[in-house]
This record gives structure tokens, C-alpha cells and sequence, in this order.
């Protein structure tokens, strides 16, 4: 009896394009607290950052026509520590 292979109805082909599900991660560094706050109330400086990204990503054709994950990555900057006896 001979053995026989049966190929999957579909092959996997190498692709030159990046997986279309993979997330965009935006990373805006350290912002101040005050404009991480109002980035959470969706306003501010920041919120018009991430819309003017999200823009020119979808121009250049990084997000296509359907819906892709965007991650967006704010870090608080450290707060400056205060001495007790007001010598720093």
C-alpha cells in the first residue's frame, strides 16, 4: 500500500506586508500629569497629538479601511522630590 500526503486546502504563503492585525503602538514619552489628566477627559494638547498621528497614519496607509489597534503608551514624568527642611 502506498502512504499518501494530503496538502492543506490552504498553504501558507510568505507575505511582504506585515500582519494587517498587528497593533500600532504610539508612544508619547513622559508628558506632565496635568496633560495625562486632561488626555483621560479628552482634551489637551496630548488628545490633539494622537488625533494628528492617527491622521497621518491613515494618509500615508500604515491604518487601512478596516479597523486596526492603536496603542497608545504615556508615561507620568517623576515628581520632584520636596526636602522637609526646604534646603533643595
Amino acid at each position: 500500500m502506498a502512504a499518501t500526503t494530503s496538502l492543506p486546502t490552504e498553504q501558507s504563503k510568505p507575505s511582504d506586508t506585515p500582519d494587517s492585525t498587528a497593533p500600532i503602538v504610539l508612544d508619547l514619552g513622559r508628558q506632565r500629569r496635568k496633560r495625562i489628566k486632561q488626555l483621560r477627559k479628552g482634551e489637551g494638547r496630548l488628545l490633539d497629538d494622537i488625533n494628528g498621528a492617527i491622521d497621518e497614519l491613515r494618509t500615508v496607509g500604515t491604518i487601512g479601511a478596516h479597523s486596526q489597534p492603536v496603542v497608545i503608551v504615556v508615561r507620568e514624568k517623576a515628581r520632584k522630590a520636596k526636602s522637609i527642611f526646604g534646603l533643595t
